[in-house]
């Protein structure tokens, strides 16, 4: 049987005292690219166009970091240590290396990652995401729509998404309910809700995460992987000028600005964005100095 992003079973990996819930579609062979998703997201939250679209031509792993949804533990309060315990979940796979992809949150998860186990990670995509000490959001309604949440369900409604990784253009809007209806097409064996831990904890990382360490950027020339760096023109959570100085800083990364799209643009270009870090992933090594 051919698994999908639908029903892929949800299978569990133990190490460090950590049950870490994890689920494995596409090819048995190749580089497995794995996911690293936004704040309070689980294995559900990614969109099912994107990840069935990559596990055509490759290993997809999706998987709840230590503390969040359906893997044990609590949530770290920093981005280190959240890197650190994906290092011990690929680990616990067996996997030597891997191909990288982080998405807002996870993006801070994956650069860190690189860094921190640069054998570890082959290629690296960074979506909607920016680097440490980075240009904060602006945005009048991003802490408002951003701390939504189903007092029930500990889900975030639709109209924070169409708010948050949507455009307020007809387009955008519309093309954000059409990803809100892929992303609940899976009905059995869903991941479950995250906690306020996780959402305390990962508020802690993201400020954290907001302060200089060192010279401002400098540590992005430890990232010596090719990269992929995208985002929407119109990025109010993790500002777009924020992919602009990843692309700057990062030696081998090139940039792609969807139009008309915010912090969600995969998910309102799913296709597209599957066939550009498709053709990325795998395109031959461009070195390009410091």
């Amino acid at each position: 049987m051919t698994y999908r992003h639908t029903t892929a079973p949800t299978q569990f990996v133990e190490v460090n005292g950590i049950r870490f819930a994890y689920r494995r579609f596409g090819p048995g062979s190749g580089t497995p690219l794995l996911f690293m998703q936004h704040f309070r997201g689980g294995m559900d939250h990614w969109d099912p166009t994107v990840t069935d679209g990559f596990a055509k031509s490759r290993p997809v792993i999706l998987f709840d970091n230590a503390g969040v949804a359906a893997s044990s533990g609590e949530t770290p309060d920093t981005i280190d240590a959240m890197a650190e315990h994906a290092a011990d979940f690929v680990g616990a796979l067996g996997l030597s290396q891997i191909d990288l992809l982080g998405f807002s949150i996870g993006g801070y998860i994956a650069q860190t990652l690189a860094m921190r186990h640069p054998g570890l990670i082959r290629r690296l995509i960074l979506v909607g995401t920016g680097p440490r000490a980075g240009e904060p959001p602006q945005d009048p309604g991003y802490a408002q729509y951003g701390a939504m949440t189903d007092p029930q369900t500990g889900q975030s409604p639709i109209e924070t998404y169409l708010y948050l990784f949507f455009r307020p253009s007809q387009t955008s809007q519309a093309a954000g309910k059409m990803f809100w209806a892929r992303r609940h097409t899976r009905k059995e064996d869903v991941d479950v809700s995250t906690s306020a831990q996780t959402m305390a904890g990962q508020r802690a990382a993201i400020t954290e995460w907001r302060q200089p360490r060192g010279e401002r950027f400098e540590e992005l020339k430890a990232i010596t992987q090719p990269t992929l760096v995208v985002n929407g023109h119109s990025d109010i959570m993790v500002p777009t000028i924020n992919s602009f100085t990843l692309s700057q800083k990062i030696p081998n990364a090139q940039l792609i600005i969807y139009p008309d799209s915010g912090h969600g643009s995969l998910f309102q270009f799913p296709e597209l964005f599957v066939t550009h870090a498709t053709i990325f992933l795998d395109g031959s090594v461009v070195r390009t100095g410091v």
